[in-house]
């Protein structure tokens, strides 16, 4: 057969002396994905196949409702869901699949298919970018387009990059597409200053701007915790109490242990207790009201500063899009597009939330060095006030309020 597959766990069984085994199938997601049923189909097939007398199959995932008690027991951690009858069903797809992948491998040229959808579906195919390299990009990729493409347009295509958006049809197109569109072809940006200044004009200073930085891992470390739940290591907050005064508060724990608690108290002095609290999307209010839930003693403050959340994203998308956001609305791609000398690619070190982790992780790493952790911490806190500074930079654009801030690169 020539096909090798490793098992996560193999188990023996015994009845009447006569040896099986049982196959588990160890996924780090939290649910049962259709592509798992194929992995532990192959494993099975591969088994049986070789010799090995299959009892049943099963796929361990994580729960993701189980929370750590801080006891370093770890029960109830995985959940495990027995497969057995939809892997045994799938045999018949496995023997094709290890025949035509044999032929492939025996054929002296690569195979003739176009790429698509399913070049990156489930994962990204490792030849991806060998196979797209001879197929021309379009130069305004209707991948750039947010939101869901209606079928008639989306059974089209077999690439998104490769249709370009002047080839569609505004008839297909909702009305935040046909924006994007015509901005992306004439180049000039769309911006409705008056309905973003309506918007803004009910808040008031003093403003606050906040951002977290926030750790998320699939065993957790401490009390309370859930697997994956996004835990705040990290904040800036700006305050603007008048168009020339400004001030910058921050947070950072790298000790390695909780930094809840402290997190929390270092928030609500840097928030005051009145004003909007600005945000860039809903992360914030998820992470405070998950805090707020952690710790009910601090629970009625946390929820008042939960009301005091003024998103902007929404305004963003509802007002402002410029070409050079190529469908993104993140702040990484609004920011530059208002204000070219802050384009986040010119950030050292740490330059987006998945660096911030893996910053935090080494930091925290007992082995790791005094002089390392200081240059992580200085790339984590300049990377986090880039966040709130670039907050305050938009607001000000779209409220139509002059601010003189202080020089970007000024040291907190």
């Amino acid at each position: 057969m020539g096909t090798l597959v490793f098992a996560d766990v193999l188990l023996p069984i015994v009845n009447d002396r006569i040896l099986s085994w049982r196959i588990i199938e160890v996924k780090s997601s939290t649910s049962i994905k259709p592509y798992h049923l194929d992995d532990a189909a192959v494993q099975a097939y591969v088994a049986e196949t070789a010799g090995a007398r299959i009892d049943s199959v099963a796929v361990a995932h994580v729960n993701k409702d189980w929370v750590y008690q801080g006891d370093g027991g770890f029960n109830g951690f995985f959940v495990e869901a027995d497969v057995t009858n939809s892997v045994r069903a799938k045999f018949y797809d496995v023997e094709r699949w290890i025949g035509e992948a044999s032929e492939i491998l025996k054929s002296p040229s690569p195979p003739r298919k176009s790429i698509g959808a399913h070049c990156k579906a489930p994962f990204e195919c490792g030849f991806y970018d060998h196979c797209s390299s001879s197929v021309k990009k379009a130069e305004y990729p209707v991948s750039w387009l947010p939101g869901k493409l209606k079928a008639e347009l989306a059974d089209k295509m077999s690439d998104l990059n490769a249709l370009d958006m002047r080839e569609v049809s505004e008839g297909l197109l909702s009305e935040k597409q046909r924006r994007v569109r015509g901005a992306t072809i004439t180049g000039q940006a769309f911006f409705d200053r008056a309905e973003a200044q309506k918007t803004l004009a009910q808040y008031t200073l003093p403003a606050y701007f906040l951002d977290f930085e926030t750790i998320s891992l699939a065993v957790p470390r401490w009390s309370g915790v859930r697997p994956y739940q996004a835990i705040p290591f990290q904040f800036s907050v700006h305050c603007l109490s008048s168009p020339s005064s400004l001030h910058h508060h921050a947070f950072l724990d790298l000790s390695g242990s909780d930094p809840s608690e402290k997190l929390i108290e270092a928030l609500i002095a840097a928030c005051g207790n009145a004003g909007p609290v600005y945000v860039y999307s809903g992360f914030e209010k998820t992470c405070i009201s998950q805090l707020a839930t952690r710790f009910p003693l601090k629970a009625i403050t946390l929820n008042k500063l939960i009301d005091r959340l003024v998103d902007l994203l929404p305004v963003a998308k509802a007002h402002y899009y410029h070409p050079a956001q190529r469908g993104s609305w993140s702040i990484k791609n609004v920011l530059p597009s208002l204000f070219p000398e802050l384009d986040y690619t010119a950030l050292e070190g740490v330059s987006d939330g998945g660096m911030a982790m893996e910053a935090y992780v080494e930091a925290t790493t007992p082995a790791v060095s005094e002089e390392r952790k200081a240059e992580l911490r200085a790339q984590l806190e300049f990377y986090c006030h880039r966040d709130t500074y670039a907050l305050v930079k938009v607001w000000s654009e779209f409220a139509g309020v002059s601010v003189e801030l202080p020089n970007v690169h000024r040291e907190y």
